[in-house]
């Protein structure tokens, strides 16, 4: 049975949300936590350090409690710490987690004050308006739950992408060591890149293979759903469902297409067919009885008279119409990226010094790397102040006369205040190469003042990029009430520039807000917001967000060298 870090990551942060909810002590909510973090965040499994004989305890923040744990789930599957938390909180209240304006000390407040158990007990009570009175609540808060509670459909979570991605490679490596197999190939929402995933779908060219064995013998699997020689479903101990099917390779383009998706996308393709007399399936491309393509994929696109369309465009979102007119995007790619604009070290939350950071970024042979720790705000992650960012500047400054193929950029994440104003004054800012302001507090403010708030932020020449500018989190916060196309036209009027997070739990701006900009006119920057050295590796999840917002080279800033990218952020 093999247990991958983002099942541990899971796994913590589930065990902290029920900690947490039981009122806990809060540091020891935070470690595991920060272990969740620490994990996901390593190069390498945790199941692979075990066996080559690695002491766990000595990973950074983990310690022989943390370290114990971990062997105990990779060893069993199970933590015996979570299951006993489970039988103590009631089970709904982790579903309550969902809302997005709940988060576990109000879920607790809720439990003990007003013996909510469950969706159905919250929804009582606040449509009999006993919530407003409870302390850190109000008419406000309530009103907002009314709203979540009334979109609130119970469904089977979607997984975000960079948490399946360990399992998908296995099974493309399990799958590929069958007899007789030739291409084995992730379709689905996976192949498009989207954000979060619902399931797997594989498609194998094989003859007379046991490939259909070895995916119900997978030792992950909790249940088999069907089990056939052509098509097999299983689910995983995850949740995550698995659908493999075995194609011929003469059909394997037109599989793929079909798999790939999406549906709105297969169904302006189909049409296009028969509007030429053409029958277009999973099979191939059909003239009457015969078969006449679908071997590739470029086949099937060219029965049609379109050239090939990039998997992370096929959502019927204006590809076709571009694909007729020769104006297709060249979409970025991770080679384009020259450097990273946004990362923390020790100074305040990150879990390397600032020389592991560089030499880090240069390894990966990039030109530049911005160290953008916490302002003084962000209390929790030991924000800097204006002292303690001067003296970091001055070590940048002398790391950089040793350096050679890289150079570090003196930055801050400075965040911004409730009034709009920044975190630090301009005097400390001025010697700075970029700004990266964020919002980290005050979420819930109307759509009105959280927008004005950025837009007064983007007032000061010293704003260059607006960090993580939703706030959201994926399967956990929506992002914050915001006027997007607002910001973006001020951004472009004031010089500044907006962010896409490539944090898998983030990932903001999403897709179509990448594809507004764009529009717009405006660039964005892809950052890590990378708090350790596997972090820089992030940065491929953000050169997926981008491609599915349509970005090309030119549209992102860090695609440029540090000269040029100076040159536009010549507002400072």
């Amino acid at each position: 049975m093999t247990v991958h870090n983002a099942d541990v990551a899971r796994i913590f942060d589930r065990l902290a949300d029920l900690l947490e909810i039981e009122g806990a002590n809060p540091f020891r909510v935070r470690a595991y936590r920060d272990a969740a973090r620490i994990v996901g965040d390593l190069p390498n499994e945790v199941s692979a350090l075990m066996a080559a004989g690695k002491d766990l305890s000595e990973l950074h923040g983990i310690g022989k409690d943390l370290g114990g744990k971990i062997e105990e789930l990779v060893q069993t599957g199970r933590l015996t710490a979570l299951e006993e938390a489970e039988r103590r909180v009631p089970e709904g209240l982790l579903e309550l987690l969902s809302l997005g304006p709940l988060g576990p000390k109000r879920v607790k407040t809720l439990y003990d004050r007003l013996d909510i158990k469950g969706v159905d007990d919250l929804a009582a009570a606040a449509k009999a308006g006993k919530i407003h009175d409870l302390r850190g609540f109000g008419p406000k808060m309530e009103a907002r739950l009314l709203d979540a509670l009334a979109h609130h459909v119970k469904e089977e979570p979607r997984l975000l992408l960079a948490s399946v991605e360990a399992v998908a490679q296995d099974l493309v490596q399990r799958l590929g060591r069958a007899r007789g197999v030739g291409k084995v190939i992730v379709a689905g929402s996976y192949r498009r890149r989207k954000e979060t995933v619902g399931d797997l779908d594989l498609l194998v060219t094989a003859a007379g293979s046991d490939v259909m064995d070895r995916l119900v013998a997978f030792e992950e699997v909790a249940e088999i759903l069907g089990h056939g020689r052509t098509r097999s479903t299983v689910r995983l101990r995850s949740g995550l469902q698995v659908d493999v099917r075995v194609v011929p390779e003469e059909s394997y383009g037109a599989a793929l297409h079909y798999f790939t998706g999406s549906k709105a996308h297969n169904i302006r393709v189909r049409g296009m067919g028969v509007e030429r007399g053409l029958k277009i399936n999973e099979y191939g491309v059909f003239k009457g009885d015969a078969q006449i393509a679908g071997r590739t994929e470029e086949e099937v696109y060219a029965q049609v008279g379109l050239p090939y369309i990039e998997p992370e465009l096929r959502e019927n979102r204006g590809e076709f119409e571009a694909a007729q007119d020769g104006r297709l995007p060249r979409l970025i790619t991770l080679a384009d990226i020259r450097g990273d604009l946004h990362a923390h070290t020790t100074e305040t939350n990150g879990r390397a010094t600032l020389e592991e950071m560089a030499e880090g970024a240069r390894a990966k042979g990039y030109k530049y790397l911005a160290i953008t720790d916490h302002s003084q705000r962000v209390s929790m992650a030991r924000g800097l102040d204006a002292k303690r960012l001067a003296r970091q500047i001055k070590a940048i400054d002398r790391l950089n006369e040793r350096l050679d193929g890289i150079v570090i950029l003196k930055g801050i994440e400075v965040d911004i205040l409730e009034d709009g104003s920044l975190d630090l004054p301009d005097a400390i800012l001025k010697e700075l190469d970029l700004r990266v302001c964020s919002v980290h507090y005050s979420l819930n403010l109307s759509s009105e003042k959280q927008t004005e708030r950025i837009i007064r932020a983007m007032d000061n020449r010293y704003c260059d990029i607006i960090g993580h500018p939703t706030g959201r989190l994926l399967n956990k916060r929506a992002g914050f009430d915001l006027d997007l196309e607002r910001v973006m036209r001020a951004a472009l009027e004031r010089g500044c520039f907006l962010e896409v997070n490539a944090q898998p739990e983030r990932l903001d701006l999403n897709d179509a807000h990448c594809k507004m900009a764009k529009e717009l006119g405006l660039k964005l920057a892809i950052s890590t917001d990378a708090h350790s050295v596997a972090n820089l590796e992030l940065m491929r999840f953000g050169i997926d967000q981008a491609r599915r917002g349509w970005l090309e080279p030119a549209d992102v800033l860090n695609t440029r060298s540090w000269p040029q990218l100076k040159r536009l952020l010549r507002r400072a």
